[in-house]
This record gives C-alpha cells, structure tokens and sequence, in this order.
C-alpha cells in the first residue's frame, strides 16, 4: 500500500447526506475481484445519463473537480451495505481524503485498509471546509496527515482526531498484510525458540 503523508490540491464539494455504497458503486459493477480500474465507474449513476454520456452537472465531471484527490462530503457518508468495491472505486479514481461530519462504520473502517484517509470535523469546521471546496480549481486545500491539519486555501487550519495505530499504518504504507510482516522478526524469533524447544513437532 502506498505511503501517506500530504495531500494538496482542489476538493470537490459533495453535501449530499447519506451517500450509501450503491451510490458510490451499483452493485452491477460487484462481478471483479480487482481493486483497480472501478473508478471509471465510481459515482456511475450520477456521473453519467442512462444511455450513456456524461451528467455535466455532476461535480466531478466539472473541470475543475476532474482530477480532485479530496472529497468533501455530506454526513453519514458510505451508508449501506458494506461492499469493499466502494473505496477500491474512490482510490482507483484517485481520491485520497474523503471529509465528513460521520461515516458508517464499515465503510470507514475500509477506508484505512485500502490507503483512504477518512476525516471527521466538527459540523463548525464541515462548513468552512464546504465553502472552501466550492471555490473550484484557484482554492487548493491542504490535508497533512502526520500533523493531523486540513488548512484550506485561505489559511484557516483546521486539526482533526486519528487513531493513533491507523495513523501509523497509513503514514507507512501497511495494509494487514503489511502490518503482519512489520512484526516478521518477532515471528521468526518465536518460531526458532519454539523449534528448540520443541524439536519433535
């Protein structure tokens, strides 16, 4: 998993409130295994018309949101039912941050194993951040992980709470795996002492 540290760049305003996982991926898109190329189906529905062609009045398919890596949406993001395909789409499509007053559980849970920092603010900080995010391409936000800050283009910073082992996961790049095979040596250590002391098993 690629290591986090900063992200800077445009965010795209979402405020749509309760944005479930079949909205952020339909479940005709669930048949893949692979996490990669679901971005180009990320958002599908609202993204584009029933026949096909682009929504032009959804916010990411304007130019200034096209190639956006911060989300800022409306609460109780990622509701519904707990298909992981969800932030595989949202990081394939290159979104890093998703900032919200509240997430479902599970779907904030699978942010971290899958390198997507999900933020939570203060409904105060949720405005500010909002506003910021509908100023389009000349307003570039700030998301500094190891300082745990969010400052928007006009300087505000805004600090948000992280636990403290996902934090360290995400600053180094560790999935489960990743996280398993950090303790390696302490496994290996085990291992032999387990051998010697037990050499008939």
């Amino acid at each position: 998993m690629e290591k986090f540290d900063k992200v800077h760049g445009v965010a795209a305003p979402m405020p749509l409130i309760n944005i479930d996982t079949d909205m952020i991926i339909p479940k005709v898109h669930l048949k893949t295994i692979k996490r990669s190329g679901l971005g180009v189906v990320l958002f599908d529905e609202m993204r584009f018309h029933e026949h096909g062609g682009e929504n032009e009045d959804f916010v990411l398919n304007k130019p200034a949101y096209r190639n956006t890596e911060i989300l800022v949406a409306g609460d109780n993001f990622g509701c519904g039912s707990s298909r992981e395909h969800a932030p595989w789409a949202i990081k394939d499509f290159g979104i890093k941050v998703v900032i919200s007053t509240s997430f479902a559980d599970i779907f904030f849970n699978n942010c971290f194993k899958n390198g997507i920092l999900p933020i939570v603010v203060e409904e105060e900080h949720h405005a500010i951040l909002m506003d910021d995010a509908h100023k389009g391409e000349n307003a570039r936000m700030t998301v500094h992980l190891e300082d745990q800050q969010v400052t928007t283009s006009d300087g505000i910073v805004i600090e948000f709470d992280i636990d403290p082992h996902r934090k360290h996961c995400l600053l180094n790049g560790l999935d489960d795996i990743g996280l398993t095979m950090e303790k390696d040596h302490h496994i290996d250590k085990f291992e032999n002492h387990a051998s010697q002391a037990r050499p008939w098993v």
